[in-house]
């Protein structure tokens, strides 16, 4: 049996590369000896984070199209032109046995040229709301992966399989990682602990909301781990300061998230479809904070999808400034509130999303040959 070759593109968030990566480590585990090439957008994150996982990746020269007027979008024609004239002479190289889309705008050239060449296709979809390069996609590619009920209004119906989301693999099993996490962020195994996550670039209105509570929290002997993304570090490094020895930490960005959803006791986050289904994995009672800045207010979609089974709570970001302190603090105080959010959202995870996905991955090369 010769080695595969498979393509993987997406990119622009974590949310985007992360299940990237988790498809490429479980179709490792069943097809160990498959040579990988990731294709993501120039002066994305990916560029940094795919080579950090140990995979080879390549980028185009492509980004959105902006809805308001800018200069930029007067690039985009020849952006795309470039990127569709870069995956042509990607795929012709490489010679891939499939090509996996994972969302975000490099995806885009990628897949329509596998997919016109007659190379198989997968895209996987993360939100409840699908994303504009997917929905493009949707006509052209084999198989459409989802992790919400009720895509169908996006996708053909027929090319739809129910996986979930693929999650890191260090967050499956958090069993006995509490005292590595206690040690690794320097906190007091006797008081409760929240983490604040706002995706991987972080998020303003979290932040700033964060920022107001730091000392209520301290008051009431509550710690932090406070991921701030890049944008705002330096700023959350001098507020944290003044509490460092009351617990309060802040880092731009943690590599050991299994640790930190060990030592958590609630946790606080913004509603991206990978943040929702890690949330779901983990058991963690949640405080939602949605993004307003994304296609189709999806981000609130995706936390209704848990509010709606009282798996999270959801607070939205114009009164997050006002309102977040309370409902943290009242709810790490609860702690049969935190017990039945912690049941509610743990019966909405879909535990072995990655694995289903790289089944099917090699079920549709089988099937080609």
């Amino acid at each position: 049996m010769r080695p595969l070759k498979i393509i993987v593109s997406g990119g622009g968030t974590g949310g985007h590369i992360f299940p990237a990566i988790s498809i490429a480590n479980a179709i490792k585990v069943l097809r160990p000896d498959t040579e990988f090439l990731f294709v993501g957008a120039e002066g994305k994150m990916e560029m940094e984070k795919v080579p950090a996982a140990g995979y080879k990746i390549e980028g185009l020269w492509i980004s959105g199209f902006q809805r308001k007027f800018t200069l930029s979008n007067l690039a985009f024609p020849f952006k795309v032109m470039s990127s569709l004239h870069k995956a042509r002479k990607l795929l012709d190289d490489f010679k891939p046995d499939a090509v996996i889309g994972t969302g975000g705008f490099a995806s885009g050239p990628m897949l329509s040229v596998a997919a016109r060449q007659g190379v198989p296709t997968l895209i996987q979809e993360q939100n409840s709301y699908a994303g504009i390069t997917n929905k493009i996609l949707a006509k052209k590619v084999d198989r459409i992966c989802v992790a919400y009920s009720g895509m169908e209004k996006f996708f053909p119906k027929e090319k739809i399989i129910m996986t979930g989301n693929p999650v890191r693999q260090d967050i499956l099993s958090l069993e006995g990682k509490r005292e590595r996490g206690l040690e690794l962020f320097g906190l007091d195994p006797n008081k409760k602990i929240i983490l604040v996550i706002g995706g991987s670039l972080g998020a303003r209105t979290i932040n700033e909301s964060i920022a107001l509570c730091l000392e209520e929290f301290v008051n009431n002997n509550i710690q932090l781990v406070w991921q701030t993304g890049k944008g705002y570090f330096e700023t959350a490094k001098q507020n944290a300061a003044k509490y460092e020895d009351r617990g309060i930490k802040a880092f731009d960005f943690i590599q050991k998230m299994d640790l930190a959803y060990a030592v958590s006791d609630i946790v606080i986050s913004r509603a991206g479809a990978s943040s929702v289904s890690e949330l779901c994995l983990v058991h963690k009672p949640t405080i939602l904070i949605p993004s307003p800045n994304v296609a189709e207010d999806h981000q609130t979609k995706n936390a209704m999808a848990l509010v709606t089974y009282n798996a999270a709570i959801i607070i939205k970001d114009s009164e997050a400034r006002e309102r977040l302190k309370e409902h943290a603090v009242k709810l790490i105080k609860d702690e049969a509130a935190c017990s039945k959010l912690s049941e509610n959202i743990a019966r909405l995870a879909l535990p072995d999303s990655a694995k289903v996905i790289a089944n099917e991955v090699i079920s549709l090369i089988n099937n080609r040959k």
